[in-house]
């Protein structure tokens, strides 16, 4: 993949520990994505929202913290966001062009909220958007439940209109073959 970057968004110590859908292979697929990116010469770029004080994502408590099994290298990016999109506010997009960055692999948390924000965002600033399956999850939400909020996102609202949604070997393959 060439001008690419791993975003990896809101995957925090307060989210993980809440026991989102799916989190084992969530995580454990993200940790594999972050490796692969990392021996490839992919940037990995981190989302770590900002609540206001006395919020389970308050800033600066272990709550807030990136969820250690993923944290970054010092080298590199930490945004720090307070809207749903990764985009508002900060200066992400900014980041990506004056770096070259064409192409966006989108995981993380949560599937309806942050995770659908952003990825419309980097649609609309003509970013081209994967999501590997199995790399974002969320919670039950009223009646609706976590398993089919992911499904109903990832293959009804994701894929083939804001996104690429494939199989995470797909994108672990394009990342080793640097092509698209």
């Amino acid at each position: 993949m060439k001008n690419a970057a791993l975003l990896v968004v809101d995957v925090q110590n307060a989210l993980v520990e809440a026991k989102p859908f799916d989190i084992e292979v969530v995580i454990s697929n993200i940790e594999r994505l972050i490796s692969t990116c990392r021996e490839n010469s992919i940037e990995v770029i981190y989302v770590q929202h900002d609540d206001p004080v006395g919020e389970a994502l308050e800033p600066n408590t272990e709550g807030w913290q990136i969820y250690s099994g993923i944290s970054p290298l010092a080298n590199e990016k930490v945004i720090n966001k307070k809207f749903n999109s990764a985009f508002k506010g900060t200066n992400l997009k900014e980041y990506l062009e004056r770096k070259g960055i064409e192409q966006l692999i989108i995981t993380g948390m949560q599937t309806e909220y942050c995770i659908d924000t952003t990825l419309k965002a980097a649609f609309e600033y003509g970013f081209q958007v994967m999501i590997p399956e199995r790399t974002n999850t969320t919670f039950d939400n009223g009646d609706l439940l976590a398993s089919d909020l992911y499904h109903f996102y990832n293959f009804n609202i994701f894929q083939g209109r804001f996104g690429i949604v494939e199989p995470i070997e797909d994108t672990v393959g394009r990342i080793k073959n640097q092509g698209c």
